[in-house]
Order: structure tokens, then C-alpha cells, then sequence
């Protein structure tokens, strides 16, 4: 466990783990130039609520790391960064402190460094269909969270060479966690998006709210296939070529967006303000990010503001340039959805 969690942190902070060729597609969205505002700079808001809760901004800081001693670093940087901006945070998955209890400081590091945080846990579907719902009960306890994350990762858990492929009952299991626990249950992907029917199933079973967690940022796959690239491992020819695969972003928030009532979180390949503005334009109600936040969260709780401060600096200048000074006023703002979105959004009409 140790060595995976380990892999996958120094793969991400030493080489480019991105998708090769496929992007989030929010390029094809194109928002409204508006020469005339009719506002001021200072006038603008980008308060918003999330899960009945009010946030400084609509961002999330997604999941990273957590159960390596490397971890309690990161994990206590984005912790008070993320209070200090009035944001939430996810840790990320919490097996490795389920299974070993002396590796839950690397978690429990971000209630202790930031007592205010709306603070989400981690756990993996599989490993809910595995050791019931006690364990998401354990996992929200551990940090006193607020709302709890289950990961849905096949494609990785396809190559990862510890994964599990026993992703049946895994609905009945969520809808299970969603009656017991006492916080809200959040669904999410890792980077192959979540399609309109997913969605629809995951509002059935009483998710609160969905994050896409699209294909164009960190692509898992390639994180895998690194992993094995000295083993005689099949897998790897599986990765390669599952390399491309998953909705893009701007897809998987329209395809979630347009068919269920709850919450929507708009990541994968999120990088900039601007493109959190365009996430909110077509249907998120947040947006997150993981890996711009990384390497700045090994240094310093002053270098993961500084990010924060140019992605909540750039999200006030698309709403000032759109004539925006609320963040509801930029979710009903107009916009272009341009080539291969817009043919993907006309052939999933009947579904989206």
C-alpha cells in the first residue's frame, strides 16, 4: 500500500501524467464578450453554496494523497490554505489508514491544521462493496468530515496491479451508505467521467452530489502503466491502449448536468479561473482541481494561496468580461459550444 500511494505521489510531481492527445474539451466553450459590463471590479462576488453550505468561491480542492508520512505535509498545506479561502477540500482515499491505523495522521492532519474546513472523506466503491458501510462510517470519523467521497475508478483498478475489478453491487452499496451516514455522500470518477445514465442511477440511490472528474487532466491509466514499465505485466498493453479513453469534461458536466436536480462538481483538467467560469457556464455548480495544487502544497500553505488567489483572480475576470456579479448570474450566462462538444451534445440529446 505504502509503495503504491508513494509511486503514484513521485510519478505526479516528476513527470507529465496528463492525457496525451485528449483534452477537457472546455476549449469549445466559448462565453460571451460583453464590452459592456455595466459593474465594477470590486462589485463582483464569487460566493456560492455548495451542500446547503456558503464558500468563498465555487472550487474544490480534489483528492491528492494521504497514508505515506510525505502525505501529512501536503495534506496539512492544502488543509489551511483551504480554510483560509473558505473552501472545501477532499483527502484523498482513506484505505491505507482503514487498514493501518498508524497512518491515519497523514489524514487526520487537516481537521488538526484547519478545524473550520468543510472537510470531505475517501473511500473507493469496491472497497464499500468489500467491508460494508461501517468503513465509510470509520473514514468520515477519522477527520470529523462533512461529507464523504466515493470513488469510482474501473478503468485504473483494470491495470493498477493491487486493483480490484469486483465492481458489482456497488449502486446497492452507495444507496446503503447514502440511508445510513449522517453527512452527504458525493460520487465521483478519477478521470473517465460520468455519463448521463451513471448520473441518473447515482441521484437514485440518494447522492447528494456528483463529481465528474472528466477525461483532459491526470490520467490514471498512464499513472498505471508507469507503474509496470519494468514489469512483464500484459496490463501495460491494456493501458496503452486505454490510454485516450473517457467523456471529456465539458461532455460529462452537460451529459450530468442536464439530467439530475443535485449538485454537480465540474473537474478533470481543471487549470485556470477561466476555466471554472466555463465549467459553472454549462451546468457545474463547482469546480475542482488536484494537480495544479500539488507540488505547491509540498512546499508551503503561502504557495497553494498563491494558486488559489490567481484561480479566484482570473474566475473574477471572466465574470467581470461576461457582465457576471454573482456566481448565479455566471451559470445563466450565455456561451458557444463549438465542434466535436457540440456534435457529441446533439447525438446524446435523447439522453442528455
Amino acid at each position: 500500500m505504502n509503495l503504491r500511494k508513494r509511486d503514484h505521489l513521485k510519478l505526479s510531481l516528476e513527470l507529465d501524467v496528463s492525457f496525451e492527445e485528449k483534452t477537457t474539451w472546455l476549449e469549445y466553450v466559448e462565453l460571451i464578450h460583453r464590452a459592456l459590463p455595466e459593474l465594477n471590479l470590486d462589485e463582483i462576488s464569487t460566493e456560492t453554496s455548495f451542500l446547503g453550505k456558503t464558500f468563498g468561491m465555487p472550487f474544490l480542492i480534489e483528492a491528492m494523497t494521504g497514508g505515506i508520512p510525505e502525505a501529512a505535509k501536503i495534506n496539512g498545506n492544502l488543509a489551511e490554505a483551504a480554510e483560509r479561502f473558505s473552501i472545501p477540500m477532499e483527502v484523498g482515499s482513506q484505505r491505507a489508514a482503514i487498514e493501518d491505523e498508524k497512518l491515519e495522521y497523514t489524514f487526520k492532519v487537516a481537521r488538526e491544521r484547519a478545524p473550520n474546513l468543510f472537510l470531505i472523506a475517501n473511500l473507493s466503491g469496491v472497497q464499500l462493496v468489500k467491508d460494508g458501510v461501517e468503513v465509510a462510517e470509520k473514514a468520515v470519523e477519522m477527520i470529523e468530515a462533512n461529507a464523504i467521497s466515493i470513488h469510482l475508478n474501473p478503468l485504473q483498478e483494470l491495470i493498477q496491479p493491487e486493483g480490484s475489478t469486483e465492481f458489482r453491487d456497488v449502486l446497492k452499496m452507495i444507496e446503503k451508505a447514502c440511508e445510513r451516514l449522517d453527512v452527504p455522500v458525493i460520487v465521483k470518477e478519477v478521470g473517465c467521467g460520468i455519463s448521463s445514465e451513471v448520473a441518473k442511477l447515482l441521484e437514485g440511490a440518494g447522492v447528494r452530489a456528483i463529481d465528474v472528474a472528466g477525461a483532459g487532466g491526470t490520467c490514471w491509466a498512464k499513472i498505471e502503466m508507469l507503474r509496470l514499465r519494468e514489469e512483464d505485466d500484459e496490463r501495460k498493453d491494456v493501458a496503452k491502449t486505454f490510454l485516450e479513453w473517457g467523456i471529456p469534461t465539458a461532455a460529462s458536466i452537460i451529459e450530468v448536468s442536464s439530467i439530475v436536480k443535485i449538485e454537480v462538481i465540474g473537474s478533470g483538467g481543471i487549470r485556470s479561473g477561466l476555466d471554472v467560469a466555463k465549467a459553472l457556464s454549462i451546468g457545474a455548480d463547482m469546480a475542482g482541481a488536484a494537480h495544479p495544487l500539488l507540488r505547491p502544497a509540498t512546499e508551503s500553505v503561502e504557495s497553494v494561496e498563491k494558486i488559489l488567489r490567481r484561480l479566484r483572480s482570473e474566475l473574477k475576470a471572466a465574470m467581470f468580461l461576461t457582465g457576471c456579479k454573482n456566481i448565479d448570474e455566471l451559470k445563466n450566462s450565455p456561451h458557444v459550444i463549438l465542434g466535436p462538444l457540440s456534435e457529441w451534445k446533439k447525438q446524446r440529446a435523447s439522453k442528455v
